[in-house]
């Protein structure tokens, strides 16, 4: 049975009150793990876009075929965007990417997945608290690579000289079929590459200072560069039919009536632990470490949480006793 939360309502004597479609609980604790990826994030002028252009959000994509003929026009370079620009190419449709601001790694670098690298180095222990660029961490969008054929590294640039997709900056403005992009393709381009190329130097820093015997791999070389930024032009024109969003999600925890959120909505707490006694959230991206919002870390953060959920029922019956 399928149970829908509809509020989460802390109580002045302690607890809170859950209504839920198949009736209303009353418990001393509760633990949000629903996530932050709950709307789909659409620009306000996509409700300007021409009715003759096909719009879809990543969302809801399942496979090429669910689009009309023509261009796509894919908007963001997450790890969401990039995939589905591999769709679309390898289904032999003319591809056209905005590229946003989003980072890119290695997925495979001197003999083994960068991922395991990274965490024999000790990269995934660095926590929220100590990190030197917290701002950063928190608003960083994940950096793209593909899990296709065994994972594999996606380079934006390979793809337009390959497959022949036409790469923008980012998305500005839409009006008809009239599109605008900012002139920072070429700056998005380097600072993924920079991204690139320092995860790369970390891991080799990390097998010297080891002294491991790891292949050798070139050194990281642009295959191009854009010569100019095309800023604007019309989608008819371009045989562009279908826009497909790729932006990202907004969280929603509009349910929850507790005073434990930013002015952004987003939930404020110390690993987990809010302000509101008993209210308690997980499987958020660096409620801890790099790894809280994955399967990596939630080991940590379960053992963590339920340490602190013990002490506060712990509390409660000594206040009550």
């Amino acid at each position: 049975m399928i149970c829908l939360v509809r509020r989460v309502v802390p109580q002045a004597d302690g607890g809170f009150i859950v209504e839920t479609s198949i009736g209303t609980w009353s418990c001393e604790q509760v633990v949000i793990a629903t996530g932050g990826y709950d709307t789909p994030i659409e620009p306000s002028y996509a409700k300007s876009i021409s009715p003759e252009i096909f719009q879809m959000h990543s969302v809801d994509y399942r496979n090429v075929d669910q689009f009309p003929e023509g261009g796509v026009l894919i908007v963001g370079t997450g790890q969401s965007g990039v995939q589905l620009m591999e769709d679309f190419t390898r289904a032999g449709r003319d591809v056209h990417l905005a590229v946003g601001p989003a980072p890119r790694s290695p997925r495979k670098y001197r003999g083994r997945d960068a991922t395991d690298w990274l965490y024999d180095a000790g990269h995934y222990d660095i926590t929220i608290a100590t990190h030197p660029d917290p701002v950063k961490a928190l608003t960083q969008t994940n950096h793209y690579m593909s899990g296709r054929d065994g994972g594999k590294e996606i380079d934006l640039r390979r793809f337009h000289l390959d497959h022949g997709v036409e790469l923008y900056g980012s998305l500005a403005d839409m009006n008809g079929t009239c599109v605008r992009f900012l002139p920072d393709l070429a700056k998005n381009l380097d600072d993924a590459d920079r991204s690139y190329v320092g995860i790369r130097s970390q891991i080799d820093a990390y097998i010297a200072r080891e002294g491991i015997d790891a292949p050798e791999e070139p050194s990281f070389e642009k295959v191009w560069a854009p010569e100019e930024e095309r800023t604007d032009f019309d989608l008819a024109e371009a045989g562009i039919t279908s826009v497909l969003w790729a932006i990202g999600f907004r969280p929603d925890y509009s349910w929850i009536e507790a005073d434990v959120f930013d002015t952004r909505g987003k939930p404020v707490f110390d690993r987990g632990v809010t302000a509101q006694p008993g209210l308690h959230f997980i499987g958020l991206g660096w409620l801890n470490t790099w790894g809280s919002g994955r399967f990596l870390g939630i080991e940590e953060d379960s053992r963590y949480l339920a340490g602190q959920i013990a002490e506060q029922f712990a509390l409660s019956a000594r206040q009550a006793s």
